[in-house]
């Protein structure tokens, strides 16, 4: 992978500033954290190896640029001037010494703590130290913070009383002069989605997420999920609770804010390969920050063919940033052995006049199912009103361009053989982003962004397809005439 790789720190840092001024986050952070397959168990090894397999496996060069540690990394805090100190065990070299390793790689490096006196973990935290760990994570050539909301002293209970701790190190990070991307982790609470994008690149919408689909768990308890008066700051939330907790507030995703529906799980075994899927194309259509949760020492080649598909990427990193909606919802399905069923229909605007319909099939049994383009365009204008109804759109599907399986697998046997990979990226043809980055590719209109045409719905048609059990089926729609000016509610930034 050496001779594809190019620099890519400098365009990842340099951005224009506008949103919460710290131009980064243009398109959704893409990367890896080690919370959801690894929790505690970090060390500087693990950084590194992880380093070295997102280049070897071809990720950072579909986008996966970030290397973010999570919690327990701590030793606490020195008594004589109170700074933060790395476990002497864990990170014998220091934290500055991994960035560096990390950032020769092309990478980018990001760190954990909480808005409270200890992390979730019980380690320190960084409630009313604002100021000398924010000059700590830049001095150690952090580049992403991701903000965790335990211990919070009860500093919560109204949106500017969240605002007020969130801000203090918001404006200490701005203060050391090192572009730092800023993820809170506050679960949602105190209506976060009407006030994040005021000072941070993205937000946490709900519990955490556990690796199931549909479960229901009493630890993510709100009956009806999309209610933004229902918080459930536990954990174990489901693929579909936290699309449907979004659903109410998903157009408040924007160029350098986004919602955040927490790591994905894509790899830690516990959805199908379908579900797997269809939460990976959820995350991606809904602009959720797209950060890999398994373990990348273990990673099959069906994960890896999953989380390297560039024409889903290239939803998440669409240059218009908007995120798809929820159209229409139907629970009138046959259910699953959680009683859990339903289905749904998305649609959202792309650059260039493109438009991604996802159909979600969360019932327990396969499904035609259909979206006429008065539904596809609803948001253009209701009941048929919208001119694209009135036009002809190709479809493209895309995981009809999936790496095959037996490709992935003699990628991941090469390991670190740079010939022997060279040889099989060139042979597979795949996209590189670190070269060309999707915003110039989808304007070059390369077909690996664009998915495979299968069919064409004339004006007034309707798009209808068989959805299996748990699964997904998403499109990219084109329109082969005229472009429509598109109906718009927010300036073009990119």
């Amino acid at each position: 992978m050496a001779s594809r790789s190019v620099s890519v720190l400098v365009g990842l840092l340099v951005g224009s500033t506008i949103g919460v001024n710290n131009g980064l986050a243009r398109t959704p952070q893409m990367g890896w954290n080690n919370w959801n397959s690894l929790g505690c168990d970090v060390s500087d090894s693990l950084l590194l190896d992880t380093s070295a397999k997102l280049v070897n496996s071809g990720l950072r060069d579909v986008g996966y640029t970030y290397v973010v540690l999570d919690d327990c990394w701590s030793a606490g805090r020195r008594d004589s001037d109170q700074w933060l100190l790395a476990d002497p065990k864990k990170f014998p070299r220091g934290m500055k010494a991994i960035a560096d390793d990390i950032h020769a790689r092309g990478l980018l490096f990001g760190m954990y703590s909480s808005a409270g006196e200890m992390t979730c973990a019980r380690f320190a935290g960084s409630l009313d130290f604002e100021t000398q760990d924010a000059q700590a994570f830049s001095s150690w050539g952090v580049d992403y913070l991701k903000y965790d909301n335990c211990y919070h002293l009860g500093r919560f209970g109204t949106p500017q009383i969240s605002y007020n701790r969130y801000n203090v190190m918001w404006k200490a990070l701005n203060a050391t002069g090192r572009p730092i991307l800023y993820s809170l982790s506050n679960w949602g609470e105190d209506y976060v989605h009407t006030w994040g994008m005021s000072l941070a690149n993205s937000w946490r919408i709900s519990g955490d997420i556990y690796d199931s689909f549909t479960r229901p768990d009493a630890l993510c308890s709100c009956d009806d999920a999309k209610d933004p008066h229902c918080i459930a700051p536990g954990t174990h939330c489901s693929v579909l609770n936290i699309i449907n907790r979004v659903s109410a507030f998903s157009d408040r995703a924007q160029p350098g804010g986004w919602n955040d529906l927490d790591m994905l799980e894509v790899g830690n075994g516990g959805m199908t390969d379908d579900e797997y899927k269809a939460h990976f194309s959820m995350w991606a259509s809904l602009k959720s920050p797209l950060l890999m949760g398994h373990d990348l020492s273990t990673m099959s080649a069906k994960t890896l063919t999953i989380l390297n598909n560039p024409a889903i990427i290239a939803i998440s990193q669409d240059p218009l940033g908007r995120a798809a909606n929820l159209v229409r919802r139907d629970t009138n399905v046959k259910k699953d052995k959680y009683g859990m069923g339903e289905t749904h229909l998305w649609t959202g605007q792309l650059a260039g006049g493109d438009q991604v319909v996802i159909l979600f099939n969360a019932a327990d049994e396969d499904i035609q199912m259909s979206a006429s383009l008065e539904e596809i365009f609803y948001y253009e204008g209701p009941e048929g009103s919208a001119p694209q109804v009135q036009q002809t759109w190709n479809v493209y599907d895309l995981w009809a361009g999936r790496m095959d399986v037996g490709t992935a697998q003699k990628i991941l046997d090469a390991d670190s053989d740079l010939q022997s990979l060279e040889q099989l990226w060139q042979e597979a043809n795949w996209y590189n982003s670190s070269a060309i980055s999707y915003r110039e590719g989808l304007k070059a209109g390369d077909p690996r962004l664009l998915g495979k045409k299968t069919f064409s719905i004339a004006a007034g048609g309707t798009l209808s397809v068989l959805v299996k059990r748990h699964s997904a089926e998403v499109f990219r729609l084109r329109n082969p005439g005229e472009k429509t000016a598109r109906y718009s509610m927010a300036k073009d930034e990119l």
